[in-house]
């Protein structure tokens, strides 16, 4: 945190001084979390559709923080006033504060901003650039997915007056939402990754989606650089709306004509593209990089799954648009595998059963893409026999009208990808089931449990060595514990 006392903090936000407040008192962490109160820190009583964090506040002073951050008057058990900064709407203050937090740092220092947004890729695209960056300065990159309206802030709080980089992830779930979140950072450089149909139901439609993840591309000044996913025409059309210089990334060379409609020549700030991408026996993906500059390198990543070359080349275009040597940012990337949990999380068990845990986040596309990763981890295993491929699968949530024909539709295609066994788990996802014993899925190729613990007396009881088990569903279904359990079932057994 940037060195800032309660009184300032009250100025900033607007807030009005209650109870025992050391206004010289220094705060050293900002959390919404009372768990993780530290001396020094300040508590956020964020009121919730569960919780109220108000309900929190006198643990929290007992705990050490400073100050609480409410929207109403609080008293310890014996009636005694807490110290706290009352203000209307904690979330619109925690926005202040980090605006302020931001113009701070860039006033002091030699700060650039990296925005990202898309509907998928997000996290592992800000983690593998977060890697990069970090090389050439202190850098701030958020925990997990803190991708929201208070999400973001928290990350901005990490923030000291010497941050050199600072990695935004730009999560919405409408219209509206990255525009703000815009607002508070002041991006010097976007990225946007890809429209798909995550949060469809709530966004009405994918093309306000696209209007949506736009907003970032808006957001970034003259000065500054967007960086589009040449292969994705909805992204790549985004170039229209950019006041700043346009960088590309993509599988191709963009000088030449492909699908988006690109013809030769068209001018770009920078182009990232790779080539001669595979995977290798392990299901790492392995591309050749071209930079800007010329420059051609080879990058083995850590990573499982194609479907993360995107992401590669997209952490490799914004580094560059930020001035990082293509060397650095290649050496980097050689290697460099999941850093946030529950995300294509692959795991060898001693018996030798392969775990890979993505069970964070869902959606059609990510969905699909993990199916693919099993086949293609089957097609080019490096064991002399074959592997069984086991897709334990829950519900995608957040699809609205549309989420009983994506079920339907990912049933189906574990079939067509001739995964070998099919575990679907919880009420919402049985369409998966149905679907793929429509398809053609029979005996005991997919099995339906309307709970994880039921699943996982299943799954104990017939995987085998060598078999490779992926646990794929939105975070609210709770499939990334099952997969953490059954990661270390073999431990469990030793002891």
């Amino acid at each position: 945190m940037i060195t800032l006392n309660l009184k300032q903090l009250a100025d900033v936000t607007g807030g009005r001084i209650y109870g025992p407040v050391d206004t010289e008192a220094h705060i050293q962490a900002v959390t919404t979390d009372s768990r993780e109160i530290t001396p020094g820190a300040l508590f956020v009583a964020k009121p919730g559709e569960t919780t109220d964090g108000h309900e929190y506040a006198a643990a929290a002073i007992n705990d050490g923080a400073v100050a609480v951050l409410g929207e109403r008057e609080v008293t310890s058990a014996d009636g005694q006033p807490l110290p706290m900064i009352i203000v209307d709407d904690v979330v619109a203050a925690m926005g202040v504060l980090a605006r302020h937090v931001v113009e701070t740092v860039r006033a002091n220092g030699d700060l650039t901003v990296i925005g990202i947004t898309g509907s998928a890729g997000k996290t592992t695209t800000k983690d593998l650039l977060g890697a990069i960056l970090s090389h050439e300065g202190p850098t701030v990159v958020p925990q997990g997915s803190y991708n929201g309206e208070v999400g973001l802030p928290l990350t901005v709080f990490e923030m000291t007056e010497n941050t050199r980089y600072l990695v935004a992830e730009m999560g919405a779930t409408q219209r509206g939402n990255i525009a703000y979140l815009a607002d508070i950072v002041k991006p010097d450089i976007g990225v946007v990754l890809m429209v798909g149909t995550a949060h469809v139901g709530e966004f009405g439609g994918v093309e306000n989606i696209a209007l949506t993840k736009r907003e970032l591309v808006e957001a970034v000044g003259t000065d500054g650089a967007v960086v589009l996913n040449h292969d994705d025409a909805t992204v790549w059309n985004m170039r229209e709306a950019a006041q700043a210089p346009v960088w590309s990334f993509s599988e191709s060379n963009p000088a030449a004509a492909n699908a988006t409609g690109t013809s030769e020549g068209e001018d770009l700030a920078g182009a990232v593209y790779g080539t001669n991408v595979h995977l290798d026996g392990n299901g790492n993906p392995v591309v050749a990089i071209t930079f800007p500059d010329g420059s051609v390198r080879q990058v083995t990543s850590g990573l499982v799954g194609r479907h993360h070359v995107p992401n590669i080349l997209a952490a490799a275009a914004a580094a560059s648009a930020a001035g990082i040597e293509s060397g650095l940012i290649a050496d980097t990337l050689s290697g460099l595998g999941a850093i946030s949990r529950h995300r294509m999380e692959r795991t060898e068990r001693a018996d030798g059963v392969t775990v890979i845990n993505d069970a964070y986040n869902a959606n059609p596309e990510s969905m699909l893409a993990a199916l693919q990763l099993l086949a293609e981890i089957e097609r080019g295993n490096a064991h002399s026999e074959p592997r069984r491929t086991w897709a334990v699968l829950g519900e995608m949530l957040e699809l609205g009208d549309d989420s009983i024909t994506e079920h339907d539709r990912l049933g189906r295609m574990a079939v067509r990808l001739n995964i070998s066994k099919t575990v679907v788990v919880g009420q919402g996802a049985k369409p998966i089931h149905s679907a793929a014993v429509q398809e053609g899925s029979w005996g005991d190729e997919a099995s339906w449990f309307e709970t994880a613990d039921e699943a996982e007396a299943f799954l104990n009881e017939n995987v085998q060595a060598g078999d490779v088990v992926l646990f794929k569903s939105s975070n609210g279904a709770g499939l990334r514990w099952l997969g953490e359990k059954f990661a270390q079932a073999d431990v469990a057994r030793e002891g």
